[in-house]
């Protein structure tokens, strides 16, 4: 393996053969180029995916009323349904293990005024999981805390546009929003990936909403975050158990649809995770099958060159050397060709994702890429692949008796 002569030896055919050079190594390069390339897009797909679901929490359940379509139980048809604290309380109480987090949350558009400016905004009531369930940062401050909850506290929660809008130059924590006649204490600015309506909120806590609604207990919306232990197909069952449970305690019929709305995530998870398993699949086939063309081609290129270097193992025999060293020779020759190309292929794949970047984001590729470690094993298995596909001919060349090789053609 450090025989100077003998690494000599392998530049000096290489540089004397350039063609068939150039041709081994073109077909590994091209072999793990196009598999980085493709494997990074697919990765790429998976990433714009992905990134659709990161508004909100991704194991999300959202719990909302109607009205009746059809009468039961007594009861007329058109009645509206309507959620309480209580109602709120039992839904979480029905299955609390599934529950990771959860809110009652009671929205309403007041005037909010700071100084010279005011607005119509969007009043979140909720309690201190809000922020979890709406994947939200806090850019200054604190969130709403169950202390808060607990004293119907006047504090509040503000969106960064909300900041922009009213309260402008400096830092809005400790500043006093009029909301709807009542003094209310900044606490904290959020900043929301769903963009500029999401962040012109104002998240108070619930019971102070209500308490500022002559003392009402309605509830507009439950959420929950459900158990992310939990199967798509468990998620599911959780959802249309609820459903099922907050039908009967309203007195709604079980074939209204109307009247309890339930919306689970886990419905459209499921069918996400069918897609992405799909351009996995779709990108792995195809990547394993850019791999076989590549040991394809370097084997049918390995049984050329053999072929073509007969007689020269048949001098080489002639003049005294051993089948073993004829071998190690065109095997060094080959892991040569075959390490550099290789190097060469994902210098060059890599290049390209680099280059790409979020250039295609238009077409949901953003940041394609490929893991280190896949493009090791790519690189191996080619590298061993070559490695192989130049010992099977040359094993059977050094055999040859030196007269037969020498006759060769």
């Amino acid at each position: 393996m450090f025989d100077l002569d003998r690494w000599q030896e392998i530049f000096s055919s290489i540089r004397s053969n350039i063609l068939r050079t150039v041709l081994s190594g073109f077909t590994v390069a091209l072999g793990l180029y196009i598999f980085i390339v493709l494997f990074g897009i697919g990765k790429g797909l998976q990433n714009a995916f992905s990134e659709g679901f990161t508004r909100d929490a991704q194991n999300l359940i959202s719990i909302s009323t109607g009205k009746t379509t059809i009468a039961y139980d007594g009861l007329q048809s058109d009645r509206q349904v309507t959620l309480t604290n209580q109602d709120y309380d039992a839904i979480i109480d029905w299955d609390p293990e599934k529950v990771q987090f959860s809110t009652p949350r009671y929205s309403t558009n007041l005037m909010v005024k700071y100084g010279k400016e005011s607005g119509n905004y969007q009043i979140s009531g909720a309690n201190e999981d809000e922020i979890k369930i709406e994947n939200r940062k806090i850019l200054n401050g604190r969130t709403i805390s169950p202390g808060d909850v607990d004293r119907k506290a006047n504090v509040a929660v503000i969106g960064r546009m909300v900041q922009r809008d009213l309260i402008k130059d400096g830092n809005p924590v400790g500043k006093d929003l009029i909301i709807n006649g009542t003094f209310f204490k900044v606490v904290g600015v959020f900043s929301d990936d769903g963009g500029d309506w999401d962040e012109r909120m104002i998240s108070i806590p619930i019971t102070t909403l209500q308490q500022m609604k002559k003392g009402s207990d309605t509830v507009s919306t439950v959420f929950i975050a459900y158990n992310e232990n939990l199967t798509p197909e468990e998620a599911i069952k959780y959802g249309d158990q609820i459903k099922k449970e907050l039908k009967a305690q309203k007195n709604v019929s079980p074939d209204d649809e109307n009247a309890v709305y339930v919306n689970n995530r886990a419905e459209g998870l499921k069918d996400s995770f069918m897609f992405l398993f799909v351009i996995t699949m779709i990108v792995g086939f195809i990547g394993l099958g850019t791999l076989l063309a590549g040991i394809i081609g370097i084997s049918n290129i390995m049984v050329y060159i053999v072929k073509e270097r007969t007689q020269e193992i048949g001098v080489r025999k002639a003049i005294g050397a051993k089948p073993k060293s004829i071998v190690g020779l065109i095997m060094q020759e080959s892991m040569v060709i075959t390490v550099v190309s290789g190097l060469i292929g994902v210098g060059l794949g890599v290049l390209t994702l680099m280059l790409v970047g979020d250039s295609l984001e238009k077409y949901f590729i953003k940041d394609p890429n490929v893991g280190w470690g896949l493009i090791l094993a790519a690189f191996v298995s080619l590298v061993l692949s070559g490695l192989i596909a130049g010992f099977v001919p040359a094993y059977r060349a050094s055999r040859i008796k030196p007269i037969e090789a020498l006759r060769a053609e």
